[in-house]
Formats: structure tokens, sequence, C-alpha cells
């Protein structure tokens, strides 16, 4: 019985552009190898920066580009984050902030979340008492773990609060241009206009994971500490790998393949809803994302050993637990669909279900 994992929210390996890759890291050498082989500034490849800058409205020092999003999230909270220091997080969350901001000591706040996303009114009553946050930390559209995106309205309510408030927003956006279906919706950045709004994305997810850029919009004066603290940590980035993503984007290369992106992972959230739909007992619900790599799941009750009598039947998740700061989760878990075909969606939904149902999966399943 082969193993199916949905607990890997990375593209599948056909999603990944290699050969165009490839032909880009030889002609950025080739153009400019004497500046991306060696040493430079700590904000990343100038001209990447300033396709950056153009893109969000931006002047290029405010775009500092880092390692993958997650270092430059580990670089705000270090310049930011004191022990005993309120973080505000949506509840769930991605789990890799989670245990980097418990590393540093902060008093990490979940607020709730519905189907609409972040709940806003919670945001207010917490924003009301206590000390001042260093910062809300939110995956506003096709959020890790949930899938769900937060609604236009409740972006301009949290704008606002950030402007009542002084409110620092770190939004993080790796995976909005993966949509499916729906309009897409104005940034909190947009509608805030970038004063107390930072903005994330990386091009992990639109063009592949492993050439590790990522890159932040920021005020200001936070742009100057966080590349001082970048050249304080690494000297310098890689700039080949940044090299390569920006001849990859002068190419005119980026939107064909996110479209074709789009096309590969639609296919395979259709397949996980229709599985979920055809299998899955009715008491069970889960979200209905528009676009990104997962899916949630609640159930009526307490998940408890699931995913040791799952991983016992070849099939893997990641349980509702990692994804909160404050023990919530117990019924829930989150499905990426991103890494695996459309029939091992077909097959590890059956099995779930056949261990929700208290029943064996089919043998054609196994």
């Amino acid at each position: 019985m082969a193993p199916i994992s949905f607990a890997r929210g990375i593209p599948a390996p056909e999603c990944l552009p290699v050969s165009e890759l490839a032909d880009c890291a030889r002609a950025a050498i080739e153009r400019d190898g004497s500046s991306v082989l060696s040493y430079g500034p700590g904000g990343g490849y100038g001209p990447l920066r300033e396709w950056i800058a153009a893109r969000h409205g931006v002047e290029p020092s405010r775009v500092v580009v880092t390692s993958g999003s997650l270092q430059g999230f580990v670089f705000l909270a270090e310049q930011l984050v004191r022990p005993g220091a309120r973080v505000l997080v949506e509840a769930p969350t991605y789990d890799r902030p989670l245990k980097i901001l418990r590393r540093l000591g902060a008093d990490v706040v979940g607020l709730p979340m519905d189907d609409d996303g972040l709940d806003v009114d919670a945001l207010e009553r917490v924003l009301a008492s206590g000390d001042k946050p260093a910062f809300l930390y939110t995956i506003a559209t096709f959020q890790n773990p949930s899938g769900r995106t937060l609604s236009e309205e409740r972006r301009r309510r949290i704008a606002e609060l950030a402007r009542a408030h002084e409110l620092l927003v770190l939004e993080d956006d790796p995976y909005g241009l993966v949509r499916y279906e729906g309009p897409a919706l104005p940034t909190i950045f947009e509608l805030e206009g970038g004063r107390n709004v930072a903005y994330a994305s990386s091009f992990s997810k639109t063009v592949a994971p492993g050439v590790r850029v990522g890159y932040f919009v920021l005020p200001p004066d936070l742009a100057v500490q966080i590349e001082a603290l970048a050249v304080s940590t690494y000297i310098s980035p890689p700039f080949m790998t940044q090299a390569t993503v920006h001849e990859f984007l002068r190419r005119g290369n980026f939107d064909p393949n996110l479209e074709r992106v789009r096309g590969l992972l639609r296919g395979r959230r259709d397949a996980m809803l229709e599985s979920l739909e055809q299998h899955m007992p009715e008491s069970t619900s889960w979200s209905r994302p528009e676009g990104g790599y997962f899916i949630w799941v609640d159930l009526p009750h307490e998940a408890g050993d699931l995913l040791a009598r799952a991983e016992q039947a070849g099939v893997t998740f990641v349980p509702g637990t990692d994804f909160f700061a404050d023990g919530g989760g117990t019924r829930s878990f989150r499905l990426a669909f991103s890494f695996v075909s459309q029939q091992e969606i077909a097959d590890g939904v059956l099995r779930l279900a056949g261990l929700l149902r208290g029943a064996a999966a089919p043998a054609s399943a196994l």
C-alpha cells in the first residue's frame, strides 16, 4: 500500500519550471556574473528589488528580499519581539511562526476565525485592553492552514484599526496569486497605504520553493532595521538565485507559468472537494478555498488517535493542534492537496472517510 501524504504544503514536481530556470540561471551569470557571484547589499539583488517595488508602488529601499519569506519573519520578530511582548495571530495559523514566537518568549494571542477570516470584533476587544501588541500576523488570502480568505469588509476594518492604533500588521501573502476562481481582493497593505502594514510574499508558490526567494515591503524605518539585521546575519544574500528569478520575470515567464500552476492545482483542489463531498460523514465539515494549497476539516468530536490510525492505513495529514497557540484544534486537521495526484487524493480521502465512519477503507482503495 503506497503511502499518501496530505501533510506536504509544497507544489507538485510538474509545477516547477525546471528547464526555464536552468536557462535563466545561465543567462543571469552571463549577463551580471561579477555581481551575482559576489557580495552585495543586504536588501537583495537590485533589479529584483526594483521589480518588486514597481509591482507594489513603493521605493526599492522599502523592499527587503529574503531567503524565503519565513526568513523575513524571523528578522521581523527578532527586531520587534522581546520576552512577554504580545503578538496577535489568527487561530489557527501557520505553525512555523508560532514556533519562532515561542522561542523568542512572545505572549502569543490567538484570535478566532470563521469562514470570512479573522474575527475583527475580537481584534478590537484585544486592542482595547492590555499592552500594545508588537504586531498582528495575518495570512489574509487562502490562509495556511484553513484555506479561508478574509472578506473585503474585514480587510478595510483592519486597515482602519492599524491606522487608529498605529498597529503594525504583517500581511503574509504567499498564496494570493494561486487563485482558481473568484475576483481578487485588495490587500490590507493596499487599503492602508503601507504606513502601518508590512507585506510579505515569496516566489516559492509561483516559481519554485528551492530558489528560496521571498520578500518584504516595509515601512521605511523598519526596512532600514531589517536590512541591517539581514547583513549582520548572513553578510550578503544569495544573489545567484535572486538574479535567476529576476531573469525569469524579465523574460515575461511569470504570468504564463502562474496560469500553468493554477491549472495543475485547480484540478487537485476540485478532486479533494469532490472526494470529501462524496465520502465524508455528513457530520464533518470543511473549508472550500478559492485558491491556495489547503483544506481545513472540522470533526464533530475529538480527533483522538485519528492520525496514528490514518498512518497505519497509509495516509497522513497535519493535526489541527499544530496550528494553535493555546491548545485548540483538537477536532480539526489540515489537508494539503498541492503535492499529490488526483488519484492519490481520491484514494487518501476514501481511507480517511473509512476511518471516520468506523470502518476500513474498501480493498480496492488499498
